[in-house]
């Protein structure tokens, strides 16, 4: 075969194989920014009568502290790539109205359902039936 010929053909077999090798460091990368040990605040106001949003905060290994509307839940964060699994104990038991016991419970069914996460800066988007949004805590 003329060499002309089988240029492209190596040329395609090379940018093949870095284009492979790409798609790993960015799955690397991906799952190396996920913000592990920082407090992430929900993106939404806080409730009629009320200054708290809710706020998850995540440990290096994905130990998590989720602050709901209305109580609090130990949970378990795990990723791989850009897959996520949200994993929730029992949540306290405090006195609130039912506005805020129903979004509690939303949230939960929400962070149980999430299947993906994206990074933006400093806003994490987790998607699944619901899509929330949350910004790295500012204190």
């Amino acid at each position: 075969m003329p060499r002309s010929r089988l240029f492209p053909r190596r040329t395609a077999g090379w940018l093949v194989g870095l284009a492979m090798t790409g798609a790993a460091a960015t799955s690397f990368a991906a799952e190396r920014s996920f913000p592990f040990d920082s407090e992430l605040m929900l993106d939404a106001k806080p409730m009629k009568g009320s200054k708290r949003v809710p706020v998850i905060g995540i440990g290096p290994r994905g130990e998590a502290t989720i602050d709901l509307w209305c109580n609090s839940v130990e949970g378990q964060i795990v990723i791989v790539e850009s897959t996520i699994t949200v994993m929730t104990g029992t949540k306290t038991e405090r006195t609130c109205d039912a506005a805020r016991v129903r979004g509690d419970d939303e949230l939960l069914a929400a962070l149980a359902q999430a299947t993906s996460w994206t990074r933006d800066g400093d806003v994490l988007t987790l998607h699944g039936a619901k899509t929330l949004r949350f910004r790295q805590a500012t204190n």
